[in-house]
């Protein structure tokens, strides 16, 4: 059934359609002889007026010469209507009307003879703007317009529809819509499978569908699929009959594809380079290209990239390439669309790791973008180069099933989405040479692991601002030092990176050196400010003053030293412009002691003044540099406040306090300033492991020593050690009976090695030397070293103390 032949479908008649316009019945001598009420309304005379009147009455007859008023409408409006003319009437109140008129003679011998038909010009004009609209919808509109009848079968389109199928409507007409399209789906969801489907619904519920994505090929181009925004409502008349639907489609083909290439770009921006590092970059790159882009990646790079090493503007290969990524789509991955080296399993990455060596062919599409540095297009494969800085870094490999070759744009797209890995993977190589560089200083500078004291427990954490390089110009350390005692060291270089770390670690390694001579904490720092302020006058020196300041170079520092002992529980410290430690007591109660500052290192001129502190057994230390306390947004004095509100936990292990104080004070996991936190808790050494005696400076007193050593030996049940004991005994008490003064004291203890040490009250160091054959003496303090593990000297306000270790032999 055709959509415009329905009885009730009168706007498809026409204006001058009896049904609704004016109707009047003719004699032969165009006299009146019947009247419709539609012409009373467009004339204004009634039946009884008019009936037996000529028709001048409202029709006046033609002008014989010249345009009438109607001639000139008639020529505005165009074409003349077929069948009927445009003319002048005359109303019954005088005014003029134009009007379209059509005259028909009527058959027979009877009295009517004609009947004319007119209607208002408006009437006229809405209807030829309707033709108008009609004959551009069926054959100017862009939009492809197809009626589909109640069974489904197309019977009329427009030139637009006829062009997307590519035949004659003729031969296609009274076709389903899934007969017309093959492989067809719908990417919007939600919807039926099928286009019959759709329809049905439509016709069925008259809820129109607007905007549907349907994927097809057409008979057109039945090699391409195509992509089409397609709406569907009912067509029904103003009784509601339905008598079909009406499909409207636009092509969406490329504005779909520009979408999706804009689309993978952005997601390229958000998935490539997320972490500086060569092998997941190369990962990400395939990730997002398969299988949006292409149904297989494949990324090789120079060996050199991979290792992070120094890139040469060299050859066209610029080295061997490695595969370090692979990605096939599902069901794409056939060994026809892997290369060399590629398995081509589908679905999942392949995983290369270690990276594994791929060599192609001479002639290769691989081979012909490496020597000529640019991208080669070859069927369905596309090879672009990765390059940074004129460097070559690898190459991207993109395939397709031959059927589905790459386009301009794709092209295009291809040569962005390898500049931006390649960007990527240069910031990664250069990330991991650095940081390997800064590693490898890190390990020179900090300690990479505390070992266990007696003397205390420990914990500590380190951030440094730079967190690229991982290092920064604070730093902390835990020194053994004899008798048991342990050192604590914490300092702040100003400034950031590798300059301020390069500062640090000649201070860290100065002050090691200088703590194994067992100098008080006060005389350590005079002596640390020395050297520091006699580097800065040899710098200025070899290379004159600096033209402008760096941000990075390390222009001062501020130091903390302290010694705990774990004998006497005293703790003596000193510190040269650093903030002074926090201290809390076994209870709970925080101190910060009243430690005179000093000045920075390198101000030289000021002296240094140590503290001695007696603590309890189980007091917390907690040694810190600024960055932990002072931020942009937050005083010292708050930071303090928090510090200690966190380390007031008594209940707390060391390690719990340190992230407590890190989540407290730094709770972005960042800080405008390096960070260093040393919390230790002091220790008391067994009374039981030390043996303390005073002897006499006579030469009696050495035999005594040696009885009162062996004597002690046997109590801890270290018989083994007896003989080298008592030679050491000997050797240092003869020693200190001839060169010094007295009273003399001998100490043993007994913690992870055997402590053997005695003092008197000079301040001669005694020296090691080889004796002559026909020297008598001078070879005691040589046996003395080839028996023990170390040995050493340290000074004290009333003399000097000669110690050694002995390792237990069941640690030999």
């Amino acid at each position: 059934m055709s959509p415009w032949g329905t009885a009730k479908s009168a706007e498809f008649r026409g204006p001058l359609d009896v049904a609704r316009a004016a109707t009047v019945v003719l004699d032969a001598q165009d006299t009146v002889i019947g009247w419709s009420r539609t012409a009373e309304e467009l004339f204004g005379y009634a039946q009884d007026e008019i009936i037996g009147k000529p028709l001048d009455t409202f029709l006046p007859p033609r002008q014989p010469s010249g345009l009438t008023e109607a001639d000139e409408a008639g020529s505005a409006l165009g074409a003349p209507l077929s069948g009927g003319e445009i003319r002048v009437a005359q109303h019954s109140d005088g005014r003029s009307l134009l009007v379209a008129t059509a005259v028909s003679s009527l058959p027979g011998s009877g009295t009517a003879a004609h009947v004319l038909v007119a209607t208002a010009l408006e009437s006229l004009r809405l209807w030829e703007s309707r033709l108008a609209l009609l004959q551009g919808l069926a054959t100017q509109s862009p939009v492809g317009l197809g009626i589909y009848d109640t069974d489904l079968r197309l019977t009329w389109c427009n030139a637009a529809y006829e062009l997307e199928i590519g035949l004659p409507f003729a031969e296609f007409r009274g076709l389903r819509a899934d007969e017309l399209y093959s492989e067809g789906s719908f990417l919007t969801e939600g919807y039926p499978n099928t286009l019959d489907s759709v329809m049905n619904q439509v016709l069925d519920t008259g809820e129109p569908i607007v905007d549907l994505h349907f994927r097809g090929r057409p008979p057109s181009d039945p090699d391409v699929e195509h992509l089409w925004s397609c709406s569907y409502y009912r067509l029904q008349d103003a009784d509601g009959h339905v008598f079909g639907v009406c499909e409207d489609a636009f092509d969406i083909t490329d504005r779909y594809e520009a979408q999706k290439r804009l689309a993978l770009l952005v997601e390229a921006g958000r998935g490539i380079g997320t972490v500086l590092d060569v092998m997941v970059t190369a990962e990400e790159i395939a990730e997002v290209a398969v299988p949006e882009f292409a149904d297989a990646v494949t990324v090789d790079l120079v060996e050199e990239v991979v290792e992070g090493g120094v890139l040469g503007a060299g050859g066209p290969a610029g080295g061997a390439l490695v595969r370090v990524a692979s990605r096939s789509a599902p069901a794409k991955g056939p060994a026809g669309l892997g290369g060399p080296g590629e398995s081509g399993g589908p679905d999942e990455p392949e995983k290369t790791d270690p990276p594994s060596p791929v060599d192609y062919p001479p002639g290769s599409p691989q081979m012909r973008s490496l020597s000529s540095g640019g991208l080669v297009l070859a069927d369905d494969t596309l090879v672009v180069p990765l390059r940074a800085g004129g460097s070559p870094l690898g190459l991207v490999t993109f395939r397709r099933a031959p059927w589905a070759t790459f386009d301009n744009g794709e092209i295009a797209l291809a040569d962005e989405l390898a500049a931006r890995t390649a960007v990527s993977i240069d910031n990664a190589r250069r990330y991991s040479r650095e940081r390997a560089a800064s590693l490898a200083l890190q390990r020179q500078l900090l300690p990479r692991h505390l070992p266990q004291q007696t003397a205390v427990d420990l914990a500590y954490r380190y951030l440094p601002t730079d967190d690229v390089t991982g290092v920064g110009g604070d730093w902390f350390d835990v020194i053994a030092l004899s008798g048991t005692r342990v050192g604590l060291v914490v300092g702040d270089v100003v400034g950031h990176g590798l300059q301020a770390a390069a500062t640090m670690g000649r201070l860290r390694t100065t002050v090691r050196a200088l703590a194994q001579l067992d100098l008080p904490p006060d005389e350590l720092l005079r002596r640390l400010d020395d050297l520091v302020g006699q580097s800065a006058e040899d710098l200025m020196d070899a290379v004159g003053p600096p033209i402008e300041p760096r941000e990075d170079d390390a222009t001062g520092a501020t130091c903390l030293y302290a010694v705990y002992d774990p004998v006497s529980r005293r703790c003596t410290m000193a510190r040269a412009g650093h903030l002074p430690p926090a201290i809390v007591d076994p209870e709970g109660r925080l101190s910060y002691p009243d430690l005179p500052a000093g000045p920075p290192l390198g101000l030289g001129g000021l002296p240094f003044e140590s503290k001695e502190l007696e603590l309890p057994v189980g007091s917390l230390i907690a040694l810190f540099t600024d960055g932990l306390v002072e931020t942009r947004g937050r005083d010292i004095d708050q930071g303090l406040n928090i510090l200690g509100r966190v380390l007031g936990d008594p209940g707390r292990s060391l390690e719990e306090l340190c992230d407590r104080a890190l989540s407290e004070l730094l709770p972005y996991g960042t800080t405008a300033d390096d960070t260093a936190l040393l919390l230790v808790r002091t220790r008391e050494l067994d009374p039981g492991h030390v043996a303390h005696w005073e002897l006499p400076a006579e030469p009696v007193a050495v035999g005594h020593a040696r009885e009162l050593a062996t004597g002690q030996l046997r109590e801890w049940d270290l018989e083994e050690l007896t003989f080298s004991t008592e030679l050491v005994v000997s050797e240092l008490v003869t020693n200190a009976v001839r060169h010094a003064e007295g009273p003399l004291q001998l100490r043993l203890i007994r913690d992870r090695t055997l402590l053997c040490e005695v003092a008197d009250a000079g301040h001669t160091s005694p020296h090691l030397r080889h004796s002559e054959a026909e020297d008598e003496g001078g070879r005691g303090l040589f046996i003395v070293a080839q028996l023990v593990h170390r040995w050493g000297t340290r000074y004290t306000e009333s003399g000097k103390t000669i110690w050694t270790e002995q390792v237990f032999p069941s640690a030999e």
